[in-house]
């Protein structure tokens, strides 16, 4: 279950889906106990969900916006990538500066090889 689907719900409606989904955790724990459980993955998946929606309950609360946290995220997440940009282009400047030299360094020995040769 996503978050996003989450938001969507309201106040009683994410009360509902959290007793829904503890019945469901409790059920699969009961499984395991008795060694019938298919995919034990399914509790942990089930332990997220609720926190998530325990979460989003608590903002609903709290009035949070999650668009204003959604924007401090979106800062810095540009803020990386406008540094992975920069080290990137230093990075093919360097190599650039390197072919140049090896490009250099090529001519120097030939011009050497020309002149025993002669």
């Amino acid at each position: 279950m996503k978050a996003s689907s989450i938001r969507e719900l309201s106040e009683s409606e994410l009360q509902s889906r959290i007793s829904e989904v503890k019945k469901n955790l409790f059920n699969l724990k009961f499984q395991k106990a008795s060694g019938q459980l298919d995919n034990p993955m399914k509790i942990k998946n089930l332990k997220k969900d609720i926190a998530r929606i325990e979460t989003v309950a608590r903002e609903l609360k709290l009035g949070i916006k999650i668009s204003k946290i959604n924007k401090k995220f979106e800062k810095a997440a540009e803020a990386k990538q406008t540094k992975k940009i920069k080290a990137a282009k230093e990075k093919s400047e360097k190599e650039k500066a390197e072919v140049r030299e090896t490009a250099e360094v090529k001519e120097a020995r030939q011009n050497i090889r020309r002149k025993k040769t002669k």
